[in-house]
């Protein structure tokens, strides 16, 4: 399988909630290339400006170092990969958007079920049973997304651009963390659909300020992540999971337009396949990546020992 292809399943996942572009990553063996990749990027790129702010022998030195970090970014990968994302992400954006315009109802239902699948992952990587601290840390994490989530979406208001960059900071950890997924994010924070529509009317300045939330997200995300997962490995992905199961309340299938929540309506059975549905597919994903994890072993620690890694 090409690298093109590769970029492409990713892309894909990345569109829909519920499904991680890292676990799509793992699965198809490309992850560890990316995330050593991106920490090579972004220390080249941080290099490159504090190269432009020194002065003699040490301009010279932080300008080196940079340049040695660019390349040892795999370019022959990194570059198809984008781009097989990028295109999927048009391809893909077209089909969806007018799935969650005529059909809320069974999208939501459809993404429920993957996010619920999906909560095996953080989970099982915090490493052995929860303690008790750790339930109740997990249980309050998801009553503080639950409440978020119940917030009524502001009134004929398009998005501000700085909610639109930040947004895509905390998105783009999805490639970074197997089972975090981008899309899920900004479905809770009432993004979701506006940045599918900005995609298909080719809204280059709500897409340029999204592409530069992600690379500074990107860029500090990587060195954050690498220091919670060195210091506070179990809390975080506590936590995460925590988040997770609380924002599923976004995706209850019967809503108001204020995400006021409703009693089931006559759908319920189709409702409830839909559902399934999703756990399905990604419980198929799910084992897909056990194999790939026996092949080579690949955990949140690994991923912070990664990023470290020259």
């Amino acid at each position: 399988m090409g690298y093109l292809v590769r970029g492409a399943l990713i892309g894909l996942a990345e569109i829909v909630p519920g499904v991680s572009g890292g676990t799509i990553a793992l699965v198809v063996g490309v992850y560890e290339t990316i995330i050593r990749s991106a920490g090579h990027l972004v220390r080249a790129a941080v290099g490159g400006v504090r190269g432009l702010v020194r002065r003699g022998e040490e301009r010279a030195e932080v300008r080196a170092l940079a340049a040695q970090n660019a390349r040892k970014v795999r370019w022959s990968a990194l570059l198809p990969i984008g781009i097989g994302m990028l295109t999927a992400v048009i391809l893909g954006a077209s089909a969806i958007e007018p799935l969650l315009e005529e059909h809320p109802v069974e999208a939501r239902a459809l993404f429920a079920g993957l996010i619920l699948a999906s909560l095996v992952v953080p989970a099982r990587m915090v490493g052995g049973a929860w303690r008790p601290r750790e339930v109740v840390l997990g249980l309050a994490a998801a009553a503080a997304a639950f409440f978020l989530t119940a917030i009524p979406p502001a009134a004929n208001q398009d998005p501000s651009m700085l909610v639109v960059g930040v947004a895509a900071a905390f998105a783009v950890c999805a490639l970074v963390l197997p089972g975090v997924s981008g899309s899920f994010l900004l479905l809770t924070v009432g993004l979701y659909e506006p940045t599918l529509a900005a995609v298909n009317d080719r809204d280059l300045g709500y897409l340029g300020v999204f592409v530069l939330g992600a690379v500074v997200g990107l860029g500090a995300f990587v060195s954050g992540l690498q220091w919670l997962l060195e210091h506070h490995h179990r809390v975080t992905l506590v936590v995460m999971t925590g988040l997770m199961a609380g924002s599923l309340r976004a995706l209850w299938p019967w809503q108001d337009e204020d995400r006021g929540l409703l009693a089931p309506a006559d759908d319920v059975l189709p409702v409830v396949g839909l559902v399934l549905l999703g756990t399905a597919v990604v419980a198929g994903l799910l084992l897909a990546e056990a194999r790939a994890r026996r092949r080579h072993p690949v955990d949140a620690q690994h991923v912070a020992d990664t990023l470290d890694a020259d």
